[in-house]
């Protein structure tokens, strides 16, 4: 990159530091222009930004993966409904419960029930859970992610007690949604979701991933701009990973240098924002994890699934869930971030 390239680039950084925003045309530059040397400065800022906001702690969310069952055929996930090579499950109440309680007496305070859109686990049924995971322990949060349910469903499970929801927007451009989900889901409902779940009183995330197929770098500065007038709480932003049985399955990984850039991205215009260093990142790369917090991230969430689950939700190939990534590695993870200056927000 030439000096006169670097300052503009570096006049682009510290505007988006200053001003939260960018027009789309400045996004696309400096997503199109990614490298390793912007990675680089960006995230350097975005991590004094962020422990301005977090200090040196990271927060620790216990992924709890509920059912893989689902009924939609997203192009991209391997949990499509109409892949056979998925071997199904899903829990009950009763495992679930177990699951948290085992969380809970590891030091976890947050559960994410996490899930496909299961037509057995209906609203009522999740809104039951959260109750009773709510009544035992009630110093806890929890947060679903259990996709598109109607506007009554999610408000079953908020006055059930359940604080957070997690749905991401995958693409703001209605054509790109299109064209990586199936007919038959709307872009339009999806972005309505979004606000019903705002509206009723949720912490909420929304996200997308990075390198879908047909994903430009004007998507994704769509995506960024819709984020920006969203104001969500949490920011999830992952590489695609491909997926065997699904139609994008010999399509390339997404590229883990500008996930890294886009977490940085996100962390100045979202100070205060929670943004994970998501298990997709561990799975690109063993220094995922831990690059992702480096570049911004400041929640990290530990696989609590049955062991003899995780490896059947399979969104896509190869997912980390074991070592540093589940409950049982907490004490590794520890030290990782320890090697890094961080430590658990106990």
């Amino acid at each position: 990159m030439g000096e006169p390239e670097c300052h503009s680039i570096c006049a682009l950084i510290e505007k988006l530091a200053r001003e939260r925003v960018l027009a789309k045309e400045e996004y696309v530059r400096l997503i199109s222009e990614c490298s390793e040397d912007m990675v680089h400065k960006v995230s350097a800022k975005a991590k004094k930004v962020a422990e301005a906001s977090f200090g040196n702690k990271i927060l620790l969310r216990g992924l709890l993966e509920i059912s893989n069952h689902c009924r939609n055929g997203c192009r991209y996930c391997g949990l499509r409904c109409s892949n056979a090579g998925v071997e199904r499950y899903r829990m009950s109440r009763e495992q679930i419960l177990e699951r948290c309680r085992y969380a809970y007496r590891i030091g976890l305070r947050t559960f994410v029930l996490q899930g496909g859109e299961d037509a057995v686990q209906t609203d009522s049924w999740i809104a039951s859970v959260v109750k009773t995971l709510k009544d035992e322990m009630p110093d806890a949060a929890v947060t679903l992610s259990v996709g598109e349910r109607s506007a009554e469903g999610y408000r079953m499970m908020r006055e059930a007690g359940a604080d957070r929801y997690l749905l991401r927007h995958e693409a703001a451009d209605a054509a790109l949604y299109g064209r990586i989900h199936p007919v038959g889901m709307s872009h339009t409902h999806r972005i309505e979701c979004l606000y019903e779940l705002k509206r009723l009183g949720f912490q909420t995330g929304t996200g997308f991933m990075v390198g879908v197929p047909f994903q430009t770098a004007e998507n994704i500065a769509d995506d960024l701009l819709f984020i920006h007038r969203f104001q969500p709480d949490m920011i999830g932003v992952g590489p695609f990973i491909a997926a065997r049985g699904t139609p994008f399955e010999n399509e390339s990984n997404g590229s883990l240098e500008l996930t890294l850039l886009l977490i940085g991205i996100l962390r100045l215009m979202f100070p205060k924002a929670h943004i994970p260093s998501t298990t997709a990142l561990a799975t690109l790369s063993p220094e995922g994890r831990l690059r992702g917090i480096l570049a911004g991230a400041n929640v990290v969430m530990p696989n609590i699934s049955p062991v003899e689950v995780r490896g059947k939700y399979s969104i896509y190939d190869g997912k980390a869930a074991f070592g540093a990534e589940c409950g049982e590695g907490i004490s590794v993870l520890k030290k990782q971030l320890a090697s890094i200056g961080y430590s658990v927000d106990e």
